[in-house]
């Protein structure tokens, strides 16, 4: 089994909710990010990883991560970069699933074969491509197949029922549910409007359903840990990381520390 499903598996016989936290790969820096993803994992109790990969124009993402991509791009973030990290990530950690999130035009700039092949080198598990509808996907799916990796299908509440089937047909790993409309961090999800979409996916596939966008509190945590297979939190911990730096988005000495202790107040929160 990957790593993905053996984590999802894990958990579900322990009767627990996985707890995957967004962190945006080179914000403020490299070295910042390794050490925060490593503390995470060893001290915060998070399952997989969402790791966002720096992009121009991030079309998806609220204010908070857009800020976070700017200044991880200011400070030489690249792809190619970003697959390094995870190549060292996983000298110290194997087990951890790495899932990258972010959009297409960095891939096709690094080419896909090339990045598909890194990727696996890398030791990534999984990706999650907002702007690639699966009428785009021209076999992008199938070929990280071959590579090992999952591609994250992404559902919405203006996801159309007759369309579900087309989009988890190549679905792998996980299927990441946006719980709000819009752009993320910037409006909450509603528990009764989440638990009414989640039935209505899981009726067209068996993988894991995540819920992301909307929640970042431990009680919001909590309750949507009742709902999904997982629960993800991303521009809360991006802001938490915003907090912890000084006035030349330099990383203070407790960021790592800091961001940590609330990771593990959202992962508590999930696993209850």
């Amino acid at each position: 089994m990957s790593r993905l499903e053996t984590t999802f598996d894990a958990l579900k016989k322990q009767g627990k909710t996985a707890f995957i936290p967004y962190i945006m790969a080179g914000d403020p820096d490299y070295d910042t990010t390794l050490s925060l993803m490593l503390e995470i994992v060893n001290h915060a109790h998070v399952d997989v990883i969402e790791l966002g990969m720096a992009f121009t124009d991030p079309m998806a993402d609220g204010p908070a991560i857009q800020e976070a991509a700017t200044r991880a791009l200011t400070n030489g973030a690249r792809l190619s970069k970003t697959l390094e990290l995870v190549k060292k990530f996983r000298e110290k950690e194997k087990n951890t699933p790495i899932v990258l999130m972010g959009y297409f035009n960095p891939i096709h700039k690094f080419g896909l074969d090339a990045f598909l092949k890194a990727a696996q080198d890398a030791g990534i598990d999984g990706i999650l491509v907002a702007d690639l509808p699966v009428e785009e996907d021209h076999g992008f799916a199938a070929n990280a197949k071959k590579h090992n990796i999952d591609v994250i299908q992404l559902v919405a509440p203006t996801t159309p029922e007759e369309r579900l089937n087309k989009v988890l047909k190549n679905a792998g790993g996980f299927v990441y549910y946006v719980s709000v409309t819009g752009v993320t961090g910037t409006t909450s999800a509603l528990k009764q409007d989440v638990q009414k979409n989640i039935e209505k996916i899981q009726k067209y596939t068996t993988l894991p359903i995540g819920i992301g966008f909307g929640i970042s509190s431990p009680d919001q945590s909590y309750e949507m840990a009742q709902i999904g297979d997982a629960v993800i939190v991303g521009s809360a911990i991006v802001k938490k990381i915003k907090e912890n730096l000084d006035e030349g988005s330099i990383a203070k000495p407790d960021l790592v520390k800091n961001v940590s202790k609330f990771v593990k107040t959202l992962s508590d929160a999930a696993h209850k």
